[in-house]
C-alpha cells in the first residue's frame, strides 16, 4: 500500500486519524475508535510513506533526532496535520485529516450565540475540550465567519498552520511556529504592532502566552484561542492556577474583565454507528459570571449558566440530555461524557434507564 492509497482509504472511510509506524501494522481512527489494519508494510515501505510528506530539510532534521510538526495539502484538496516522532529507535507518524473545506457553523452544530461572540470588538473567546474534540474545526469556523462577515485584519499564530483562509471581507495573515516566529508569546507581542483587529492563538500553552493574550485583549483586540480543558469552570481554574502565585490576582482581574465566552466541546459517537455529533457547553462573560470569577466562586458558575439559558448559555449536561432525548446518544455515552453524573441523573429523572 502506498501513502496515497492509505490516505484514499482513510478519507473514504471517514477516518479522523492515520498512524504509520515503522515495523508494525498501519492503524486508523474512525468515529473515535482506533482500528489496527491488516496491512503491515515493510520497514522500507513505512519509512517511504513517512518521508513522502517531508521536505529534504525536514528529513534531515528527523534523521538528526528531531520530532516534526507540519501541516500540508495532499492531492490539492485535503489538508492534513502530522507529527513525525521517534519510538523504539524507529520512526512513527500520526496524521490528523482535516476537512477539505472549512464547514459552516450550522453544519457543525455550533450554537448561534457564538456568532455574536465572534463579532465582538475585543475580549477573549476560548474553545476548549480534550484532544480530538474538534476544537480546531470549531475555531476555524469562527475565523471563517469573521472572514466572510467582518472587514477586519486577522492574524493567526498556529503550530502548524492547518486551514488556509483566502481573503474575503477580512484580510488574514497566518504565521506558523518555528517557521515565521519562534513562540506564541513573541508572535502575540509582535502582533500588537501589526494593526490587527483579531488575533487567533493556536493554544494557551504557558503563562507567557496567557499574559500576552490578555494584554492583547486589554488593548482593544479580539483574541481567540484553545485550551485542553473540559468545561468552563475548569478552564477558568487552569488559566488562573497555571499562573505564578504572585501573578494570580492580577490574571484573575484581567481575565474576568476580558472574557467574552468559553465554548467547551466533545465529539461523541452516535448510537447507530453512523458518525459523531458535537456536544457543547457555552459560558458567556456576563456581569454575573465576571463577578463570580473575581470573587473566586468558580463552583457557582454552572448554576448561573443554567439560569441564563435565555442568554444562550448552557451546561454540558444540558446538551447531553438534549442529544439523548433526541435519540442521538446512548445513556452510556452521556454518562461517560459528563463531569457531573449525579446532576445528569437528577435532571433525567424518570427518563434515566434502569441500568
Amino acid at each position: 500500500m502506498t501513502f496515497e492509497e492509505l490516505m484514499d482509504y482513510a478519507i473514504e472511510q471517514d477516518c479522523s486519524d492515520v498512524h504509520i509506524t515503522v515495523g508494525t501494522n498501519l492503524a486508523v481512527r474512525r468515529y473515535g475508535t482506533l482500528h489496527i489494519l491488516d496491512e503491515r508494510p515493510s520497514a522500507e515501505e513505512s519509512l517511504a510513506m513517512i518521508y513522502t510528506i517531508l521536505s529534504n530539510d525536514e528529513i534531515q532534521r528527523v534523521e538528526a533526532g528531531e520530532d516534526i510538526d507540519l501541516g500540508l495539502m495532499i492531492d490539492n484538496e485535503v489538508r492534513i496535520r502530522a507529527n513525525v516522532y521517534h519510538q523504539r529507535n524507529n520512526l512513527a507518524c500520526s496524521i490528523r485529516i482535516l476537512m477539505a473545506q472549512i464547514p459552516e457553523f450550522d453544519a457543525l452544530g455550533i450554537p448561534e450565540v457564538v456568532k455574536d461572540m465572534a463579532t465582538a470588538k475585543n475580549g477573549i473567546i476560548l474553545v476548549t475540550g480534550p484532544t480530538g474534540s474538534g476544537k480546531t474545526t470549531t475555531m476555524s469556523a469562527i475565523v471563517d465567519y469573521i472572514n466572510k462577515n467582518e472587514a477586519k485584519h486577522v492574524i493567526t499564530i498556529e503550530d502548524p498552520i492547518e486551514y488556509i483562509y483566502p481573503h474575503d471581507k477580512a484580510m488574514i495573515h497566518q504565521r506558523e511556529l518555528n517557521r515565521d516566529t519562534d513562540s506564541y508569546a513573541h508572535a502575540l507581542r509582535s502582533a500588537l504592532r501589526e494593526d490587527p483587529d483579531v488575533v487567533f492563538v493556536g493554544e494557551m500553552r504557558d503563562f507567557d502566552t496567557i499574559a500576552a493574550a490578555i494584554t492583547a485583549a486589554e488593548t482593544g483586540h479580539l483574541v481567540l484561542s484553545t485550551l485542553h480543558t473540559c468545561g468552563a469552570a475548569q478552564t477558568i481554574n487552569r488559566i488562573i492556577d497555571g499562573s505564578p502565585a504572585d501573578k494570580q490576582a492580577i490574571i484573575r482581574q484581567q481575565f474576568a474583565t476580558n472574557i467574552r465566552g468559553v465554548i467547551s466541546q466533545q465529539l461523541l459517537p452516535i448510537k447507530d454507528g453512523t458518525g459523531r455529533i458535537l456536544a457543547t457547553e457555552v459560558m458567556i462573560g456576563t456581569t454575573a459570571i465576571k463577578n463570580l470569577i473575581l470573587e473566586e466562586k468558580i463552583q457557582m458558575i454552572p448554576g448561573i449558566m443554567q439560569s441564563s439559558r435565555p442568554l444562550g448559555m448552557h451546561t454540558l449536561n444540558d446538551d447531553l440530555i438534549r442529544l439523548y432525548k433526541d435519540g442521538f446518544l446512548s445513556y452510556q455515552t452521556i454518562a461517560d461524557a459528563t463531569y457531573d453524573l449525579q446532576d445528569l441523573d437528577k435532571a433525567l429523572g424518570n427518563n434515566k434507564p434502569l441500568y
